[in-house]
């Protein structure tokens, strides 16, 4: 039997607090090879796929993710996502792979200015990326967010750029997948929640799909973006990855 696992690599910056979250999903609720990466090692330990997690990197003490792009591992994923590696940048890790340039834009201050942590809803508007293509163009999933500076903002040309390419990942939406203002919220233009890369292999998200995985919550639209993950990386045959029937029993 095929026995093939994807290795996950978990970055730790000092002020990370999804860092164990992202660790957890990915070894003992998916069952894959996962790993640590300590932010002054410049070594990926040759995993499959980076995983900057959510937290307050460095505090946030100049701007998220900024002092956190000068870390010595962000050297290495840099080459590792130039050389087609895969990236998941969740929340903080969004706002570093922004401040590390693997995406365009900025994260501003929601517009509310407030903290906002809640579960939100967001519609799949790209199925065919490694991140989503277990779920359906259009489908609606439940997620939580937490932050406080989520407001996704770029100029109108880079906009158009995401648009025209189909690199808009997420959208925040309401239940029935409908784009509205009362359904955005931090203020993201278009009401972005997630975008990818032009080569398909770097994604950043607000949403936390780790805290929307395990069972035991009673909300697992998350696993959906693991899974992807997984299954874009291995021919899975059955039995590699544990199906959602084998996840809720364990």
């Amino acid at each position: 039997m095929n026995t093939a696992k994807v290795k996950f690599g978990v970055v730790v910056f000092p002020g990370s607090n999804c860092d164990h979250d992202a660790y957890y999903v990915c070894k003992k609720i998916f069952r894959q090879d996962t790993v640590f990466l300590w932010h002054k090692e410049a070594d990926l330990k040759d995993v499959d796929v980076v995983i900057l997690p959510g937290g307050f990197s460095y505090g946030d003490y100049l701007r998220c993710g900024a002092i956190a792009r000068f870390s010595p591992v962000m050297s290495e994923v840099v080459r590792f996502a130039n050389r087609g590696g895969t990236v998941l940048g969740i929340c903080n890790g969004f706002q570093i792979l922004l401040e590390a340039g693997l995406l365009p834009g900025v994260l501003l201050r929601n517009a509310s200015l407030q903290f906002v942590c809640k579960f939100v809803n967001i519609r799949v508007e790209n199925a065919g990326t490694r991140f989503t293509n277990g779920c359906t163009e259009g489908e609606v999933l439940q997620i939580p967010v937490a932050h406080g500076e989520g407001n996704y903002f770029v100029d109108h040309d880079t906009l158009k750029h995401l648009e025209d390419n189909n690199l808009i990942v997420f959208k925040y939406s309401d239940a029935d997948g409908r784009i509205t203002d009362s359904a955005n919220p931090n203020g993201s233009l278009a009401n972005i929640a997630g975008i990818v890369n032009q080569e398909g292999n770097v994604t950043g998200m607000m949403p936390h799909p780790e805290r929307a995985s395990d069972p035991l919550l009673r909300h697992i639209d998350g696993q959906k973006i693991f899974r992807s993950l997984i299954e874009s990386i291995i021919s899975r045959v059955e039995g590699d990855v544990p199906t959602y029937a084998e996840i809720g029993r364990s």
